[in-house]
């Protein structure tokens, strides 16, 4: 005798959106941006801080990417950073509102000339320096993963790409990208292998300038290209 299954139940829509960890570096530390939630009650987790993001708009957003670049120009004002998408998430309980689904990316800007803007859903937005690959505060959603997955993907690609350099105001000195690389990697590398890694892969390009850093003159440099990292055969070693 024939299974009889059950009729179907009208489609229905999850949510869908975009959330992003943008980090960049201040004060020698790793930093993300954090936006406070509206304090109106009426809002899921009113007044707490998240990752800043929203639903994708269909008229506006062709991509997954628009949406994310759509977003990141709404808060920092430029529109032409790293950008790579670290995942999805979703499921019927980490938005009160519905069904949802997010999808995670992660951005690298250099902090100079930023100016942070407060957007529709979100009445302020801060740069929050990251302690033991964390925030203090406690995150809206299921925020705290979010940026825990974006963090540790960052930190398994710096290892053997050329990310940080994302992270540098152009131009910049060897030093300066050593550091940024340091900084992300909360780790010292070692001064001579790591010169001779980032010039084997040949994507910086001298800008013909110096800057005084100490007691000499060093050169400056920047990206040859900024719409991808480059890539090295081996991950860096720690300084001895």
């Amino acid at each position: 005798m024939p299974t009889t299954l059950p009729p179907a139940l009208p489609a229905e829509r999850p949510l869908v959106s975009v959330d992003l960890a943008i980090f960049t570096v201040r004060a020698d530390r790793l930093h993300v941006l954090l936006v406070r939630r509206p304090a109106d009650a009426s809002e899921p987790f009113p007044h707490q801080w998240a990752l800043p993001g929203g639903f994708i708009q269909v008229g506006r957003d062709q991509t997954l990417e628009d949406c994310a670049r759509r977003k990141l120009l709404e808060k920092t004002g430029i529109d032409s950073p790293y950008l790579e998408q670290v995942g999805a998430v979703g499921s019927a309980t980490r938005d009160p509102r519905g069904w949802s689904v997010t999808h995670v990316y992660f951005a690298l800007i250099p902090s100079d000339d930023v100016v942070l803007q407060p957007g529709a859903n979100a009445s302020e937005a801060q740069w929050h320096p990251l302690i033991e690959q964390a925030v203090t505060e406690s995150l809206a959603f299921d925020h705290a993963q979010l940026l825990s997955q974006a963090i540790e993907r960052l930190h398994a690609k710096v290892e053997y790409t050329s990310l940080p350099a994302f992270l540098c105001p152009e131009p910049f000195t060897l030093p300066e990208l050593q550091r940024s690389y340091e900084i992300v990697l909360d780790r010292a590398v070692e001064k001579s292998a790591f010169r001779k890694r980032i010039f084997a892969q040949a994507f910086l390009e001298e800008t013909g300038e110096t800057r005084i850093t100490g007691k000499r003159p060093a050169a400056l440099y920047r990206l040859r290209y900024r719409d991808r990292p480059a890539y090295f055969p081996r991950t860096f070693s720690p300084r001895s």
